[in-house]
């Protein structure tokens, strides 16, 4: 009887542990499926299964509507006492077909693409393991939908609908990423992220200024970084993976490393990833105006110019850099989340290549034009709280501290005076979010905001030959930015098949800065900018039925100046310097956009997205006067003064399409293009192209799946652009493009060809790599003062435990 009694109470044990935790498999191979999210609307509960498929669905009990979802599979929807009565076991059929997509991050509340109005893409570990991107701005590339222009091989800057730069918002973790000091020149900063620590990108299209306030205007990228996985049973969860990676091209060598070890209440993540890439080869079939055969060395205190043996290599191109990532989770019940997260960057110095292009005299115009190390360091507390009453059903509080260091280090040939600026920002942001479900076909999403940005700005001039420096001319004017912001979002579900989405944010942003007239005689010495701003979105989502969505949009946004708009001194261009401008206001952007998309017997989804752009004040780079003068010597050089000035009116409109289609036996093919086309006014009353409004681009893949094999044969390219057609400011850079037969700079169309295949040796080990550029076209995406690499083999090996 005993025995009986305690086999009773054993078999009542394991019954209570299977009813809390479900386990979800891949119902062909039946390998564990990380990262599917469970949500119920009413009550509002959400879970997300670990690297063994499995999570733990408690708080779903008496539910009767549980919705399942992960990229790549089909949507299922479930009641508990269903789950209940298949012992909590459940597997997905994968599909590539969707409709609707996994809860998404980019709007920084967890929602389905179901009753949200913009577009927004999800990027998955899987995709990124196939296609193995070296950095995060090639991670972003490889959607198909986001093109990247580079100044440098460390560098990397996402160009969205016609906007870039400190137009476009960048999440890690929830957290905005944008500084004071982010500039409407390429920005490099998204190398930062590690990409082999990322488990989901999210890519939202459109103005996200409701959400994110000032600079959202094109579009938000959200980087969601590995979450603490807990264990669901008593034995302490520890997963992981390392890996080791070799591309030909550059000579990369990357090493990375990650592991979780999670109990019932506390988890913690660990990664390091290291990079070394030497200089960049180029392709040798493509224009002749794109090879630079020499590099400047310096010898016996002099400077000498070294033609190249291997005339394809770019020099100086360069860098490696290091990333470290350490996660802490405490969840004490199923009410308090507590997560810690530590993420630090750091790039060697590198050269940026397009400004080694230039030349003077007929011989290079540098001897040094170096980035110095680029450092990011982030802290980042997110409390979650659930409690289901009158005032929210979910509050989630994040604190950050962000800390960035960068630096530019310039000298002229034969010169012995080398200028280096260096800024450092300490970003501080405070974030109180809450989600208020007010019935069961209405929810409210609303928050306040508070971000505070120290910029210290400083200048050096050092005498190479005695090693002797001074203070010199600082970049930036001492200055602190500060935004503060309450928003709300309500969407209503009017229907099973249309939700409306409406939302508001008040916006207040102060700027102060102080001038330092020793080096630049400015007729002021402060700038003090006090700037409100409204914005707000409304839209809908309809589905006659499965097989179809249609949705539409309306938004606002805008862009209050920053340091980088108010108080930069640089060298925009050859022959010209910007100076400050303290008499700026913000700009404003007014975006609609429509969109389609239609499955066709479970075999073809054809998805099309209409936008229209426009933007006014634009904050725009002109001619300027400083004390009278339209010119002024700036290193050693008589240069036109320009400053940013809101002098413009932008509109940029364009088509986002895709094609996939399923392919019997495991094959599939698809296609993913973008056209936009952006003007601006000029100062004459004409226009001219707007500099971030990217040629016609695109991706067309055809893919193979079966058991552990995973491959894709792809084509990227992109169109011509002629002289007649480039924006004014790049008319005058030769350096970057290609010559016409005019002697004029333009961007010739190209092409890449590329093969990726990722295969699973065994239970922990994959391979993967495959060889891009198979022709080896030498070719130069648009605006990038660096060609892209020739003919690539990659390998790389990875283990999982």
């Amino acid at each position: 009887m005993r025995k009986l009694i305690l086999l009773w109470l054993l078999l009542g044990a394991v019954g209570t542990a299977i009813s809390q935790t479900i386990t979800i498999k891949n119902n062909q191979t039946q390998q564990p499926i990380e990262l599917v999210t469970l949500s119920s609307a009413s009550p509002s509960v959400f879970a997300t299964t670990n690297a063994e498929g499995q999570a733990n669905i408690a708080a779903f009990k008496g539910v009767e509507r549980i919705e399942i979802r992960s990229l790549g599979y089909k949507t299922l929807t479930r009641s508990y006492a269903e789950l209940e009565a298949t012992l909590f076991i459940l597997e997905m059929e994968t599909s590539n077909l969707n409709l609707d997509e996994v809860v998404i991050s980019a709007t920084r509340w967890r929602q389905s693409t179901d009753d949200i109005p913009s577009k927004i893409i999800n990027i998955s570990a899987e995709e990124v393991a196939l296609q193995n991107p070296q950095t995060a701005a090639d991670l972003l590339g490889i959607s198909g939908k986001v093109f990247i222009q580079k100044s440098q091989q460390g560098g990397g800057s996402p160009m969205i609908r016609g906007f870039a730069t400190s137009r476009l918002l960048y999440s890690v973790d929830g957290v905005r990423m944008n500084t004071a000091i982010f500039r409407s020149g390429n920005l490099q900063n998204v190398i930062n992220i590690d990409p082999f620590a990322v488990e989901n990108t999210e890519i939202l299209f459109g103005p996200g200024s409701v959400i994110y306030g000032s600079d959202a205007i094109g579009g938000v990228m959200s980087f969601q970084t590995l979450t603490p996985q807990l264990s669901l049973t008593d034995q302490p969860l520890i997963t992981g993976k390392a890996g080791a990676r070799y591309s030909s091209a550059n000579n990369e060598k990357t090493g990375h490393f990650d592991v979780n070890l999670g109990f019932k209440k506390w988890a913690l993540v660990t990664s390091v990833t290291s990079w070394d890439y030497d200089n960049l080869r180029q392709g040798s079939h493509g224009p002749e105006d794109y090879i630079k055969d020499y590099y400047v060395q310096r010898q016996d205190s002099m400077d000498v110019v070294i033609t190249q043996d291997d005339k394809l290599l770019q020099i100086p191109s360069a860098y490696s850099q290091i990333n470290m990532m350490q996660k802490i989770r405490f969840k004490p019940n199923e009410r308090w989340d507590f997560q810690y997260g530590f993420h630090f960057s750091e790039t060697s110095p590198y050269g940026r290549y397009d400004r080694h292009n230039r030349v003077r005299n007929g011989t290079a115009r540098y001897a040094e034009w170096d980035y110095g190390p680029q450092i990011w360091m982030m802290n980042n507390l997110n409390v979650s709280f659930n409690a289901n009453n009158s005032v929210f059903d979910q509050m989630s509080l994040r604190l950050a501290h962000q800390w960035f260091e960068e630096s530019r280090i310039d000298r002229s040939l034969n010169n012995n005076e080398r200028n280096t600026q260096s800024e450092e920002v300490s970003a501080y942001s405070i974030n109180l979010d809450f989600v208020k479900a007010t019935h069961a076909n209405n929810t409210l999403f609303y928050g306040v905001e508070y971000v505070l940005n120290d910029v210290d700005s400083f200048g050096k001039l050092t005498d190479i030959s005695t090693n002797i420096s001074e203070m010199g001319p600082s970049r930036y004017p001492q200055s602190t930015w500060q935004s503060m912001a309450a928003y709300v979002t309500d969407e209503f579900k009017i229907s099973e098949k249309f939700t409306l989405s409406a939302g508001a944010r008040y916006n207040h942003v102060l700027l102060d800065s102080e001038f330092d007239t020793t080096f630049y005689p400015f007729p002021f010495t402060e700038a003090n900018l006090s700037n409100g701003a409204l914005t707000g979105s409304l839209g809908g989502v309809y589905r006659p039925d499965e097989t179809w969505v249609l949705s539409g949009n309306l938004g606002t946004a805008f862009r209050s100046p920053n340091v980088d708009d108010v108080g930069k001194v640089f060298d925009s261009e050859p022959g010209s310097v910007t100076v400050p401008n303290p008499d700026l206001k913000p700009e404003y952007a007014y975006n609609a956009d429509l969109g389609a998309a239609k499955v066709f017997g479970d075999l073809v989804k054809v998805d099309i997205t209409g936008y229209y752009t426009h933007l006014e004040d634009a904050l725009v780079r002109r001619n300027f006067q400083l004390n009278g003068l339209d010119s002024i010597p700036y290193q050693g050089e008589l240069s036109q003064v320009q400053a940013i000035q809101n002098a413009a009116v932008a509109h940029v409109y364009g088509i986002q399409a895709g094609v996939e289609v399923k392919l019997p036996q495991g094959f599939g093919f698809s296609t993913d293009v973008n056209f936009q086309k952006g003007e601006e006014e000029l100062d004459n009353g004409t226009t001219s192209t707007s500099r971030h409004a990217a040629p016609f681009f695109g991706i067309s893949r055809l893919n193979y799946k079966a058991n552990n094999l995973n491959m894709e044969l792809n084509l990227a390219y992109q169109a011509k652009r002629d002289f007649e057609d480039l924006p004014e400011e790049e008319k005058e850079k030769t350096e970057i493009y290609a010559l016409d037969e005019n002697g004029n700079p333009y961007a010739p169309s190209w092409y890449t060809l590329n093969f990726k295949a990722l295969y699973k040796l065994t239970e922990t080990f994959d391979v993967s790599g495959g060889i891009e550029n198979l022709t080896d076209q030498r070719y130069r995406p648009y605006t990038s003062g660096i060609s892209g690499a020739g003919r690539n083999f990659i390998l790389a090996v990875t283990a999982h435990f």
